[in-house]
């Protein structure tokens, strides 16, 4: 079975996501190594390795150095790491969902190069200063280019002559399981209805005003968030009585808050950072077939606006939501239909399927263009110049 390296900037413990869904599935074809960011860890340098689904791995660097994610300051001691990662004379496939690990690719002798693009990295709050100029770097060697949604696949399209597009898909079976009310969650048994909810993330792409516009319009509605906070201070979370927050949920336990709820809600910020995501939860809402209120999302507004609610004010995606909580059994019906026929045209196991065969046709060093940047690259993945910490090869 031939290798697969991936480097992410998501930790296979967060929130199951994109690269998980796709690596699941993946491992049909594949011996996976999931290569995380560092660890920081007092002592010698490390890399604990743990098998967490059949032929996946995690391989978890840990070292005594501050920088964070694959910074420049880490590159010399993950490259003495990762050097035995595979064996003498094996061509893993590398795939990348950060260009910032690009480097690492130094001595891996890849036999071809993915990029899974499913977001847009340089736009996240604390971007290093380096991702565009790597991501440059990768798309010149990338042997095939995904995108998370449409968005994202006009911006990459024209940089690269193998791109296509794979907007975030959904498990329909496992969120199905939350029409059934029954399920819901006990942790949000005592929390009155209506309940209008969201899960995911909660970070600079959360609209903290418009939560709190809600909570205060209609203090009996009920906003429980599912999901960790990350890069904002917590202190700026709306903190009105009718605000619940519920932590860091396990995949399997999403559709029982689902199952409890009235409304679901994507209500992010209209900023940089959100202009080309293709939030999962979306179709994960629909698999449930509850009525959905978003603000105007481009890759949520245009290929599901007749079906989710979208609103562009405060004012209005509050309206939004009290029509959906006032919808009648025939509009509900109407709206049922409509996302079962959404839900059913896409799922993750056709993606990675779909993944599988373009990676396959791929035929290495095809699409690398402009060779004189092709030398800049080559000379931009070079080992940092620093000196490694002391490393132990694996624990």
């Amino acid at each position: 079975m031939p290798t697969l390296i991936v480097f992410c900037h998501l930790r296979w413990d967060f929130v199951f996501q994109r690269p998980q869904h796709l690596m699941t599935r993946l491992a049909e074809h594949y011996d996976i190594l999931f290569v995380e960011e560092p660890v920081y860890s007092e002592g010698q340098a490390y890399l604990k390795k743990t098998a967490v689904a059949p032929n996946i791995t995690v391989c978890q660097p840990h070292t005594a150095i501050h920088a964070p994610g694959f910074h420049d300051d880490q590159i010399p001691t993950l490259q003495t790491l990762l050097a035995d990662l595979v064996p003498e004379g094996v061509q893993p496939v590398v795939w990348f969902y950060t260009p910032m690990a690009l480097p690492l690719l130094q001595g891996l002798h890849p036999s071809k190069i993915v990029y899974d693009c499913m977001d847009e990295l340089a736009m996240f709050k604390n971007a290093p200063k380096q991702l565009l100029q790597r991501e440059s770097a990768l798309l010149n060697m990338a042997d095939v280019v995904f995108t998370g949604g449409p968005s994202l696949y006009q911006s990459k399209r024209d940089r690269h002559a193998n791109a296509h597009c794979f907007s975030s898909s959904v498990d329909a079976r496992h969120f199905r399981q939350a029409q059934d009310c029954a399920i819901s969650h006990p942790d949000q048994a005592a929390i009155p209805h209506p309940r209008l909810g969201f899960y995911g993330v909660i970070d600079e792409r959360l609209d903290v005003e418009l939560v709190s516009k809600m909570a205060d319009a209609h203090p009996e509605w009920q906003i429980v968030m599912v999901g960790p906070v990350v890069k904002i201070d917590p202190a700026t979370l709306p903190k009105q009585p009718n605000v619940h927050y519920m932590g860091q949920r396990s995949y399997d336990q999403l559709p029982q808050f689902l199952a409890g709820w009235d409304v679901c809600l994507l209500p992010f910020a209209m900023n940089d950072s959100t202009k080309f995501i293709s939030p999962t939860k979306v179709l994960e809402y629909m698999a449930a077939e509850l009525p959905v209120v978003s603000t105007p999302i481009t890759d949520v507004k245009v290929p599901y606006g007749d079906v989710v609610a979208v609103a562009e004010t405060p004012e209005q995606f509050i309206a939004a939501c009290e029509r959906q909580l006032a919808l009648g059994a025939g509009e509900r019906q109407a709206m049922a239909k409509r996302m079962r026929e959404v839900v059913a045209g896409t799922s993750w196991d056709l993606t990675a399927v779909r993944m599988h065969e373009l990676i396959e046709s791929a035929v290495p060093g095809r699409h690398a263009r402009l060779p004189a940047v092709q030398d800049a690259v080559r000379a931009d993945v070079r080992p940092v110049v620093a000196t490694p910490a002391p490393v132990a090869k694996s624990a």
